[in-house]
């Protein structure tokens, strides 16, 4: 691998120009197709195995034509001073307000809530749904100014009008602050950690060159595929710092082995074939936790691991090639001022530090290493304890600020409704083989109506063919309490003896029962997709270090890290401590896929430092140095830029969590804190205390498994010689800025 990757970087030093000229090809060419690709089409969410999605495609298919795909926005009305809608100058202001609602060019269709029945016991609420033509995505401008005009006009009245549903989400693409914020925050780091702009400038140039063509790829691919937008998303978020992490890897080792008198192309033949080896099994183990989102069973998740999955092969051949193409480019812009004007003097280079912070640190570890592993060891089990309180959901309108109209109104309907009106469950009789179908609907309908926890049963419909009937039932309880929870596995529970007296099957759905089914196939999904992803990424570990205790110690580890940073979004979107500070005004339970997600996320990014890292400490011990010798020399050489990357890394995701989204912010939170803890805790702290520990036995490998084993030379051992010349006369001529 080593060698190979020696000659590749050797190449694109030699070939530079032909090299950017492919790379800005392949950007113009996939730019071109992103920007004349047609505009996906919003994809409908689908959950392939699950009850509700079974119970809703049913739906599609006896119910042909109707709008189960049209946008809706759900109206509330509030009387004022404790007067009734009922009164009949409310009555007309409601009248005329559905009136108006009911003008638009694209609604379908708008309900009397008078003749519904859609007003509260109390009378001092009512509702009104406005069915569309078209679904969320299809409506235009003038329908949701015309949507918004129309709750000004009846605010007019006197009456608190507020509104929810799919109509009234906002639909803009996303505003790239959080991409700016990171790729600020980077270049800061970036130029305290190499001092020189060039330096600073060469990671950010890649990254947003290969993200650039990861996100035009993924755009002209969104209509065949169905993607969506946050598949980009995630792309941009992981596409950035993993595409600055990995060249800053790269042009950290060019830099070493400029300092050690190598010519700039051996020092970039040298980075390649050393720190590359690392960039590739780094980019794999993230590929093999993205990839393997995929065995889950979600689409949404398919698409996102996928989509990122490709965002960081980019990254990696970007990193391989185009880096040292750069290099080529401007061999001496990327060395500190000193070394700079040393060289134009013609003077020797700078001797490599042999005591800075790393060393320090590592000498701290190795001397008290027990006590060191236990506190962070307990730091990290202590943060992990509240995720013994994980709540799944996927919170909907209760989770938006009080700000929005979307809020309000979900608080309204529960006040004049009761908690349970927001969540109601869809119950789909299939009475196909009954001889009766009404009578068996009824029967269906009586007895899920008698079930304790159920406030009412709304009246069957029947499709045309008469052998489908759908009817709504509204719990007492929130959507997303546990006795909601409870009441729908009561109602299957007791689906036996209920389709024997009916003579028709059931099933139950509506988004409610949809949240439910999701979050536990994402519960009983979480433990296989773990022995696939931490199976697969040991025995590439086992691969890279030739080691059985440090993959197993580096799986420990993430395990300690992901479980930790579960924790703490759960303290701040659960419990709500400190929620305050990101713009979290509603606390509800997590969504559901993010403990899965965040798994196969997190579980790649640990490995690029415990690769990155351990990699450093592997090549000193294979060069002769004792093994705690080695910890230091890995420590000396890599942890300032294992920090640098770290600090990119949680910058990234942190400029997320400024986005609206919920889900996006949430990833955004969780993704930044299992950086900092696994790069500064696990990684840092942990790993130097157990390889202290272990002493010899950390690099201990069977020798009937080191014969089966492929070598792969990580470390870089064929590549050791004799060091280079200090400069070439040809290099002179190179660029001197």
């Amino acid at each position: 691998m080593a060698a190979f990757l020696y000659r590749m970087g050797r190449l694109a030093f030699r070939r530079r120009w032909t090299v950017a000229l492919v790379w800005a090809a392949v950007l113009a060419v996939v730019g071109l197709a992103g920007m004349t690709a047609p505009e996906a089409e919003e994809e409908p969410f689908s959950m392939p195995g699950i009850e509700s999605q079974e119970a809703f495609d049913l739906m599609e298919e006896r119910f042909p034509g109707a709008a189960a795909d049209g946008a809706t926005a759900r109206v509330v009305f509030v009387s004022p001073n404790g007067e009734k809608v009922t009164a009949t100058e409310n009555k007309k202001a409601v009248e005329a307000a559905i009136a108006e609602l009911g003008d638009g060019t694209q609604v379908a269709s708008t309900v009397d809530p008078y003749e519904s029945g859609a007003v509260s016991e109390d009378g001092s609420t009512a509702y009104t749904t406005v069915t569309y033509k078209v679904d969320a995505a299809g409506l235009t401008d003038a329908s949701r100014s015309h949507l918004t005009e129309s709750l000004e006009h009846a605010r007019a009245s006197g009456l608190t009008v507020e509104a929810g549903g799919d109509a009234m989400e906002d639909m803009g693409g996303p505003s790239g602050t959080a991409e700016a914020i990171g790729v600020s925050v980077a270049a800061v780091v970036l130029l305290i950690t190499f001092g020189s702009l060039a330096a600073a400038g060469l990671p950010l140039l890649t990254a947003l060159i290969g993200v650039g063509i990861s996100l035009f790829a993924i755009t002209a691919l969104a209509g065949p595929l169905g993607l969506t937008d946050t598949t980009s998303t995630v792309a941009i978020m992981l596409g950035l710092a993993v595409g600055i992490d990995y060249a800053l890897f790269i042009v950290s080792r060019y830099r070493e082995e400029r300092a050690k008198g190598r010519t700039a192309q051996e020092a970039v033949a040298l980075a390649t074939g050393t720190a590359g080896s690392a960039v590739v099994f780094a980019g794999l183990t993230v590929v093999i936790a993205l990839v393997g989102l995929s065995v889950v069973g979600i689409p949404m998740l398919t698409e996102m691991g996928l989509g990122a999955a490709g965002a960081v092969v980019v990254g990696v051949l970007i990193a391989l090639t185009l880096v040292p193409a750069f290099l080529g480019f401007w061999p001496n812009a990327i060395l500190t001022r000193k070394d700079r004007k040393a060289r134009r003097a013609g003077g020797t280079p700078r001797e490599t530090r042999k005591v800075n912070g790393g060393t320090r640190w590592a000498s701290f570890v190795l001397r008290r290493p027990l006590p060191v592993l236990l506190a962070a060891v307990a730091g990290l089990g202590a943060l992990a304890l509240p995720m013994t309180d994980l709540q799944l959901g996927m919170p909907g309108d209760e989770a938006k600020s009080t700000e929005t109209t979307q809020r309000r109104a979900y608080d309204a309907l529960a006040e004049g409704f009761g908690p349970g009106f927001n969540g109601p469950l869809t119950v789909v009789v299939d009475a196909k083989g009954a001889d009766d179908p009404k009578a068996a609907a009824e029967t269906v309908s009586e007895r899920i109506g008698g079930t304790e926890g159920v406030v009412s049963v709304s009246p069957a419909q029947f499709n045309e063919s008469g052998d489908t009937a759908v009817f709504s039932v509204v719990p007492t309880t929130a959507p997303t309490g546990q006795e909601t929870k409870d009441l729908v596995n009561t109602i299957r529970g007791d689906r036996p003896g209920i389709e024997s007296e009916a003579g028709a099957a059931f099933e139950v759905t509506g988004t409610t029962a949809m949240n439910i089914d999701i979050s536990e196939k994402v519960q009983s999904a979480l433990v296989p997709y773990l022995l696939v992803v931490v199976g697969l990424a040991v025995i590439l570990l086992l691969v890279v270090f030739r080691s059985i205790l440090i993959p197993l110690k580096a799986a420990a580890g993430f395990l300690l890290s992901v479980l930790a940073s579960l924790g703490a979004v759960v303290v701040v979107f659960q419990q709500g401590h400190g929620a305050d500070l990101l713009g979290v005004e509603t606390t509800g339970p997590i969504m559901s896929l993010m403990p899965i997600f965040l798994v196969g996320i997190v579980f790649g990014l640990a490995m690029d430092y415990e690769v990155f890292l351990v990699s450093r400490m592997r090549e000193a011990y294979v060069h002769g140095e004792r093994p705690a010798q080695a910890v230091t020399s890995g420590f000396r050489h890599s942890a300032r830029v294992v920090v640098a990357a770290a600090l990119i890394m949680i910058a990234v995701f942190s400029g997320f969590i400024g986005d609206s989204d919920a889900m996006i912010k949430m990833i955004g939170f969780g993704l930044a804190s299992a950086v900092l803890l696994d790069a500064f805790v696990v990684r840092m702290a942990i790993v130097p205390a157990v390889l202290a520990l272990l002493g010899e036995r950390a690099w201990w490998l069977p020798k009937w498994l080191d014969r089966i084993l492929p070598r792969v030379d990580v470390e870089g051992e064929a590549l050791t010689r004799p060091t280079d010349p200090v400069v070439e006369p040809a290099e002179k001529n190179l660029a001197r800025t």
